[in-house]
């Protein structure tokens, strides 16, 4: 028996990836053929989940204009706008009591049986029927995917027992604490009952207040996998995602370069995504390089470990490197060299 019912956790304000994220919330930044919200949303649907919400905050009104049939990566879609940042508990809360149909049609209250709990900017390809399974067999009450991790310090670590229990939960903690180990991967089974261990009205971060009160009763639990996952919401994690699904490190793979994108014969392209839209000239060169629909690389210019952004322009010659993000119509001038930049689309590097 799958889930049915799923929460994604899409509200953030996406600043570590600005400029790219001025004007979008970062779940509609595409990866590779379609925006990060339908890679997240396709999982849950390819794995039974039948009703998704999406618990929302900055620019609520993209996701509705993206998908106003109410429908996402084959399920169908509900939405829950806070009227305030609430914490990742807090958030599921609000998403569960307050979720709506874009197109009016009240499908009951999903949320009465087990049910997923996603972050919105999570790729994995782990098996989730393994964790429903677990989380089956143990009679849990909440379970946690894991994945190993070298630095563990950016995420909550979890330690468990034999049978999957978690003895210990620490979230974000100082990495001499944790230099490495198993990590929160913010893929979670809930059943009801965890709704009712959260208070309303506040904000509240499941990772450093509900998590640890359910592991003090013996019912969290975890299933370690070492499948692909990564958090793609950092301008290096973002051009990984992209790079992994065309280089053949995820159980899918596809094309890095769109057919409905102009790249002239000889272009160097390694490692790489070229989206639809995107003019490429001759002589250019792109490695590590992520060019978004629209963006235009000019001859002999060279991008690498960048994000090109909906509508910006590296003119000729030029040379963009080190992890530089170029938002929405922003324009590296004919010549010009940036490295690890960050440009709006109002901005002309020179």
């Amino acid at each position: 028996m799958s889930a049915r019912s799923a929460i994604v956790l899409a509200g953030g304000l996406g600043t570590r990836l600005r400029p790219l994220t001025d004007v979008r919330p970062k779940q509609m930044l595409p990866i590779v053929d379609r925006p990060m919200i339908e890679h997240v949303v396709g999982k849950l649907a390819a794995e039974g989940a039948e009703d998704v919400v999406l618990s929302l905050g900055y620019r609520p009104d993209a996701f509705g204009a993206a998908y106003s049939a109410g429908r996402c990566g084959g399920a169908n879609l509900r939405y829950a706008t806070e009227p305030e940042p609430l914490g990742t508990a807090g958030a599921v809360l609000f998403a569960a009591r307050r979720a709506s149909a874009p197109n009016g049609n009240d499908r009951g209250d999903p949320f009465s049986e087990t049910f997923w709990a996603l972050n919105g900017d999570v790729l994995t390809d782990a098996v989730l029927s393994d964790l429903l399974a677990l989380h089956r067999a143990r009679r849990a009450e909440a379970t946690i995917l894991t994945v190993p991790m070298t630095d563990a310090s950016r995420y909550g670590m979890v330690e468990a027992d034999a049978a999957g229990r978690v003895t210990r939960f620490v979230e974000k903690p100082p990495g001499g604490d944790a230099a490495s180990g198993w990590i929160n991967a913010g893929v979670y089974l809930l059943e009801p009952s965890v709704l009712a261990r959260i208070p309303a009205g506040r904000a509240v971060s499941m990772e450093r207040e509900t998590f640890p009160a359910v592991a003090a009763d013996g019912a969290l639990y975890t299933l370690r996998s070492n499948a692909y996952w990564i958090d793609a919401g950092t301008p290096r994690s973002y051009l990984q995602a992209n790079i992994d699904l065309t280089s053949g490190r995820r159980a899918l793979t596809l094309a890095p370069v769109s057919p409905r994108a102009a790249v002239a014969a000889g272009v160097s392209v390694i490692d790489s995504v070229v989206m639809e839209g995107a003019v490429v000239a001759a002589g250019a060169r792109l490695e590590g390089a992520v060019v978004l629909p629209g963006g235009r690389i000019g001859a002999g210019a060279v991008v690498s470990e960048s994000v090109v952004g909906f509508g910006a322009a590296v003119e000729p010659g030029a040379r963009v490197r080190g992890f530089t993000l170029l938002g929405d119509g922003a324009t590296v001038e004919a010549g010009d060299v940036v490295q690890g930049g960050r440009l709006s689309g109002s901005s002309r590097a020179r």
